[in-house]
């Protein structure tokens, strides 16, 4: 990196009051499995033998049984095209800085997660955003990609089901991405963490290393699976050469993964189907219960279902602040929301009136009650 690497908004946020609110209220996951929950939808000789695993180390690459488990999730990825990593953070933290540098130009999609613009920044090189805007109901457009594009153009970040904003291109949007950067040597590199939670299956995309031989597609246990505490990541791509770049660059930080954690994830993507469908029918059951309060107060809010993933973006309509109105959301009802100056960029408008709202834990109830007597309080 040439330079210092900015405060993560987020995550000092959710360090401040994650583990403190009443009722957590923006969770970015799906809702969790306890480990006998977990162990339950395993055959009785993987829990034996579980119980038997030695705490000793695992390969860098990650055991062959979880490569090979995550490669089933994709159409034309091999066990040999996964990288294991701790967490996507840690594959998100080295794929950008090995994808660009000084002289290169990146494009990524605002609002985003932060570390997909401020990593490649901090490398050194240009970054252009990809501004997703509420009118457009939070699509990418690929004409105005287009017109961002330069000689030096390397890299194109995008994150799908989109997280704040829960919105989904369709199928011809990511596939004609996907054409375009195989066309003009651009590495195209998709944030799919909360693939798999679509309500609707016809909208779930393409995987972008199945669409092309130079892309990366990034993937985590902890959103779509509810499964944040094994911090098992990984990245799929099929260019071999990438990823033993990736491997080495790996060795400086978590040099390879938990054991037990690569096992219960190795028996969870086995159990994909159930637990995939089990969140995501607590998502259907959650939503009408949000489209009621969202009705309750139509003159505060402006409301929309997310159309993948288990976040949303409300807007709020009365002229208060997000981050004043998150304040009064912890400080005088314990209810945690997440606040759009989080997620504010100088690479293009993110709106200030905005907060982010998750809808995949269990039992949203209290804490929209809780909101809704800080709101009839005024």
């Amino acid at each position: 990196m040439t330079a210092a690497l900015p405060e993560f908004r987020l995550e000092r946020y959710f360090a401040r009051w994650e583990f403190a609110a009443r009722h957590h209220l923006t969770a970015s996951d799906a809702e969790t499995l306890t480990i006998d929950e977990l162990l339950a939808l395993a055959p009785p000789e993987q829990r034996e033998a579980f119980g038997a695993l030695p705490l000793s180390y695992v390969p860098t690459w990650g055991t062959p049984e979880l490569r090979a488990a995550i490669a089933a999730t994709y159409d034309a990825v091999e066990p040999e095209d996964v990288l294991v990593f701790a967490g996507a953070e840690e594959g998100m933290f080295w794929a950008l800085q090995e994808l660009v540098g000084p002289g290169d130009h990146a494009i990524v999609t605002v609002p985003n997660y932060q570390s997909a613009e401020s990593v490649p920044r901090a490398t050194g090189a240009a970054v252009d955003g990809l501004v997703l805007r509420a009118e457009d109901g939070w699509a990418p457009d690929l004409d105005a990609l287009e017109a961002l594009l330069r000689p030096e153009t390397r890299l194109i970040a995008i994150n799908f089901p989109h997280n704040p904003t829960g919105a989904v291109p369709d199928r011809a949007t990511m596939v004609r991405l996907a054409a375009l950067c195989d066309e003009r040597g651009i590495r195209l590199f998709s944030d799919e963490v909360y693939r798999g939670l679509e309500l609707d299956p016809a909208l779930t995309l393409p995987q972008a290393a199945d669409l092309s031989e130079t892309a990366l597609s990034l993937n985590v246990m902890s959103k779509a699976y509810g499964l944040p505490g094994l911090r098992i990541g990984w990245i799929a791509c099929r260019d071999h050469a990438l990823l033993e770049r990736l491997e080495q660059r790996k060795h400086y930080t978590s040099i390879c993964n938990a054991g037990p954690s690569e096992r219960l994830a190795t028996i969870a993507l086995a159990a994909a189907e159930p637990i995939l469908a089990r969140n995501r029918a607590i998502i259907a059951e959650n939503l009408p219960v949000f489209d009621a309060f969202f009705a309750a107060w139509p003159d505060h809010f402006e409301w929309a279902r997310p159309q993948g993933g288990c976040v949303a973006y409300p807007r709020l309509l009365t002229g208060e602040s997000s981050d004043a109105f998150c304040a009064r959301a912890i400080e005088e009802a314990g209810v945690l929301l997440l606040p759009s100056d989080v997620y504010a960029s100088d690479l293009g408008g993110t709106p200030g009136e905005r907060f982010r709202i998750g809808v995949g834990r269990r039992d949203p109830g209290p804490a929209l009650e809780a909101l809704d007597v800080l709101l009839r309080r005024g």
